[in-house]
């Protein structure tokens, strides 16, 4: 039986090193030829790295979470096969898995041996040291504590309704008057535990996505109500009458179309800005990121080209690339393209946020739960249906005048939904 390397191949697009988010075999497991091994994050994607070859694992070369080198060792096998090619060139299956995107490439690593860490030890009790009885863990004062111990009392039998739990003179005439049995079912217990988790994968991404968003755009944000009450008539109405296979209609397909409206008359706001070579370019085409928050963490799959769809072919198109991040289908092309993003939390969208800006898109619309609310209109005061909208603008581009004469727009169109269709 042969000793066997296999290496991190070159997985192609420029990629230099990946992460390891996720082992799908152990030392001493038995693979086959094309079983999925490891699953390897790069700069552009996530992409499962199938066996070259059958034997079985000898060795595993890094944790969740480390960066491998192209070129340096993963998994060590034994194999009985007579020709092994150490460096294979990697397959995605059609449909691979595509995590998540992000622009540019991080330098190459020099990557080692990992050495295993030695495990910690629990401290030994000195000789003496003496076990703390449950009572020394209470907020009492001394009078409290030298008065329960005359009277027989346990004081973590006894609930506290002094600050932090501390037990009062009130608290243990009533456990005296009781006899003190028991422990009380309405004690407050104080948690001490601790759990670290690793931040890897999709979160560090993200967390990397987020420092880069706020260290170099200086964000400003804007926020207006909007009286949706028509929007929601004419949303129930195309509901009851829409025909077989069409979706279901949320506000977002209204906002989107509403949205390509108003980034057509402001241009400066469907951008992208390279700030390295000092470039903004504009476009023409609104595609629209959906944030979206799944089980792996959030993604912005992207609806392309809506200004050339109808309030159907939005909805439909959304729920494609929302239900394909959530489901871990999406496509590169799916998560990439964006020019512009909307954020919502639906019936948990609050009153207000100060949304991240999508770098290097210049501007992150946040859309919020829209609610009955009585309003001043005519001299009277009715009840109307409220939504809040939350902007955020990249400074260095848009000024404070232009972000808020989008959101004007939209709120017009919004408030008039016949002219989102003119």
């Amino acid at each position: 039986m042969a000793r066997r390397a296999f290496k991190l191949p070159d997985i192609g697009e420029g990629v230099v090193e990946g992460e390891i988010v996720t082992w799908h075999v152990e030392v001493g497991s038995s693979v086959s030829e094309d079983d999925a091994i490891v699953d390897v994050m790069t700069d552009k994607s996530t992409v499962t790295i199938p066996s070259p070859y059958s034997g079985t694992i000898v060795s595993l070369n890094g944790d969740v979470g480390d960066m491998v080198a192209v070129g340096a060792v993963l998994v060590e096998f034994d194999s009985d096969e007579a020709d092994v090619v150490d460096e294979a060139p990697v397959e995605t299956e059609a449909g691979a898995k595509v995590e998540d995107e992000e622009p540019g490439a991080a330098p190459p690593k020099q990557t080692e041996d990992p050495v295993p860490a030695p495990e910690p030890r629990a401290p030994e009790p000195l000789p003496s040291q003496t076990p703390k009885s449950a009572s020394n863990t209470v907020l009492a004062s001394p009078a409290v504590r030298r008065r329960a111990r005359e009277a027989g009392i346990d004081l973590a039998n006894v609930a506290g309704s002094g600050r932090g739990g501390r037990i009062q003179q009130s608290d243990l005439d009533a456990a005296i008057a009781t006899g003190g049995s028991g422990p009380s079912p309405t004690r407050s217990v104080r948690k001490t535990g601790t759990r670290e988790v690793k931040v890897v994968g999709l979160r560090r991404k993200i967390a990397e996505q987020m420092v880069v968003s706020t260290s170099s755009i200086p964000h400003f944000s804007y926020f207006e109500e909007v009286d949706v009450t028509a929007l929601e008539e004419l949303r129930q109405l195309m509901n009851s009458e829409r025909e077989e296979g069409q979706p279901k209609l949320t506000y977002l397909p209204f906002i989107m179309l509403a949205l390509t409206k108003a980034l057509d008359r402001n241009r400066k706001c469907n951008a992208v800005y390279d700030d390295e070579a000092g470039v903004v370019t504009e476009h023409e085409a609104v595609n629209l990121g959906i944030a979206t928050q799944t089980d792996r963490g959030l993604y912005v799959p992207v609806v392309k080209h809506v200004e050339a769809m109808n309030v159907w072919d939005a909805a439909a198109e959304m729920q494609r690339v929302t239900g394909s991040a959530r489901d871990g289908t999406a496509t590169l092309e799916d998560l990439t393209g964006s020019t512009f993003t909307i954020t919502s939390l639906g019936r948990d969208g609050g009153l207000g946020a100060t949304p991240i800006i999508n770098h290097p898109e210049v501007g992150i619309l946040g859309v919020h739960k829209a609610r009955e609310m009585p309003v001043a209109k005519a001299g009277s005061i009715v009840i109307r249906r409220i939504m809040n909208l939350s902007s955020s603008w990249d400074h260095r581009i848009v000024d404070g005048a232009d972000g808020a004469a989008l959101v004007q727009d939209l709120k017009k169109l919004l408030e008039n939904p016949a002219l989102i269709f003119m």
